[in-house]
C-alpha cells in the first residue's frame, strides 16, 4: 500500500450519516482523486487495523480525558494479516491545533523485540531511510518510557481522497469503527468482543497542511457540518469500560 503520510497537518472531524457521506463523496470527487489503493476496492474503501499502545495506567488516554494540550498516541497500524506483511509504528502528537505524525515501516517479525525495549536495527525496517530511523527512535523512546503494550485493537473501513497525489489536502470517510480489548501482541483482523464506537455514524475527516481550502468552507456550509470530537482510541476505551471489558483509572 502507498504511504501517504502527512507529517504536519490540521484535522477537522465531523459525524455524518451514510446518506450525507455519499453526497459528500460526490462533492469531493470534483476536487480530489481517490486513494490509488481504495480505487481498486469495493465501495472505494479498504480495512484499517490499529493496535494502540499505552501504559498500564493508560497515560495517553488520561492525557486526552484531562484535556492536555500537548499529547500523543502510540499505535501499530496494519492492513494485511499475513505474517510477512510489514506494519507501521506511528506516533501522533497534538501540539495545540496542529497534528504532528511520525511513522516507520517495520518488518512484522521485529515487533516483539521493539515492544520489549530494543531499538530498531537497520534490517528491521521494510525500507530503511535515515528519516524513518529517526522517527522510529523517537517512537521507541516513548514506548520504553511508558512500558507501553497493546491495549486496544481498533478497526474501520476507510474511503480516502487526496489532491493530485500530493496528500497536502486529504478527505477520509471512516465507516464501521469498532474497538476490542487486547492483552497480547496479535495482528489478527478478527475481533472477539468488539464494540461499535460511533454506531452508524460515518466519521468525516478534513486534513490539510496549510490553510483551510475555500471549497472545504463551501462543503461545510452546504452540508451543515458541525465539527465534533471523534477519538477512535479514547471513545473506544470508554465503550469498553462501560461494557466492563476493561478497567480504567
Amino acid at each position: 500500500m502507498q504511504d501517504n503520510l502527512q507529517k504536519q497537518r490540521f484535522e477537522f472531524k465531523y459525524h455524518v450519516d451514510e446518506y450525507t457521506a455519499l453526497q459528500i463523496r460526490e462533492f469531493v470527487s470534483s476536487y480530489l482523486e481517490l486513494d490509488a489503493f481504495g480505487a481498486t476496492q469495493p465501495n472505494f474503501s479498504y480495512p484499517v487495523h490499529s493496535l494502540y499502545l499505552d501504559s498500564r495506567d493508560y497515560k495517553t488516554y488520561m492525557d486526552t480525558i484531562n484535556g492536555e494540550r500537548n499529547r500523543f498516541k502510540l499505535r501499530i497500524r496494519y492492513y494485511e494479516a499475513g505474517d510477512n506483511e510489514p506494519v507501521y509504528f506511528e506516533m501522533k502528537r497534538r501540539m495545540n491545533a496542529i497534528i504532528l505524525k511520525k511513522r516507520a515501516k517495520i518488518q512484522r517479525a521485529s515487533v516483539p523485540a521493539i515492544l520489549s525495549g530494543h531499538f530498531a536495527r537497520k534490517e528491521d525496517f521494510a525500507n530503511y531511510s535515515e528519516d524513518e530511523a529517526e522517527s522510529m527512535n523517537d517512537i521507541s523512546m516513548y514506548i520504553n518510557q511508558l512500558h507501553a503494550q497493546p491495549r486496544v485493537h481498533v478497526s474501520y473501513i476507510r474511503e480516502a481522497w487526496m489532491a493530485n497525489g500530493t496528500n497536502k489536502i486529504r478527505v477520509t470517510l471512516d465507516r464501521n469503527v469498532r474497538s476490542d480489548a487486547v492483552d497480547e501482541l496479535t495482528f489478527k483482523k478478527e475481533m472477539i468482543r468488539p464494540v461499535d464506537v460511533f454506531g452508524d455514524d460515518v466519521i468525516l475527516e478534513l486534513k490539510f497542511t496549510d490553510r483551510f481550502p475555500d471549497w472545504f468552507k463551501t462543503m461545510v456550509q452546504v452540508f451543515g457540518l458541525r465539527q465534533e470530537s471523534a477519538a477512535k482510541y479514547v471513545d473506544g476505551l470508554i465503550h469498553l469500560r462501560d461494557t466492563h471489558q476493561i478497567g480504567l483509572p
